[in-house]
């Protein structure tokens, strides 16, 4: 991260080799607004992120292994057309697996990865046994980030066409 003082020297200086070819002073101060964004933009987030593009409200449950093994988490209630981050920084895993439930219209998104749920907000170790350690057992769908950094899921309706990952 540049510090205020040195970041207006920077810019000064930039502007000062520049000022020759900038005529007039709203080409300066554009160039000196432009310079001001790219020095102080922040860096682009590492995050899995899910989107819900569906009319309705649902509710998000979320796999993955991590360095101590299987862990699934949840709930997050996602309301129609909003996103939220499911997990912050780069992505540890290639594959994540996702069950969700339609509150509005009742149905789920689902699939064959067997791993533990309960009722209300949890945090669950281990995909094993479920039923006789008090869970509820439900199955996942792979989502496969491609080992990227960075990974936004986007919940659809079934019938709706899904749009290209968006890494």
């Amino acid at each position: 991260m540049i510090a205020g003082s040195s970041l207006s020297a920077n810019v000064s200086e930039w502007l000062s080799s520049v000022a020759p070819f900038a005529k007039g002073g709203a080409l300066r101060a554009a160039l000196a607004g432009l310079a001001l964004l790219f020095a102080t933009a922040s860096p682009a987030q590492a995050d899995l992120r899910l989107c819900n593009q569906t009319a309705s409200k649902v509710g998000i449950a979320l796999g993955y292994r991590d360095t101590q093994g299987w862990v699934t988490e949840g709930w997050w209630d996602l309301t129609p057309k909003a996103c939220e981050t499911l997990l912050k920084g780069a992505l540890a895993a290639r594959f994540y697996y996702v069950f969700a439930v339609d509150y509005t219209r009742g149905g789920e998104w689902s699939g064959r990865s067997l791993m533990c749920t309960k009722d209300a907000e949890f945090t669950i170790r281990g995909v094993e046994d479920c039923l006789a350690r008090g869970f509820d057992r439900n199955g996942f769908y792979e989502v496969d980030t491609g080992e990227q950094k960075s990974w936004t899921i986007q919940l659809t309706d079934p019938n709706q066409p899904v749009a290209a990952p968006n890494p």
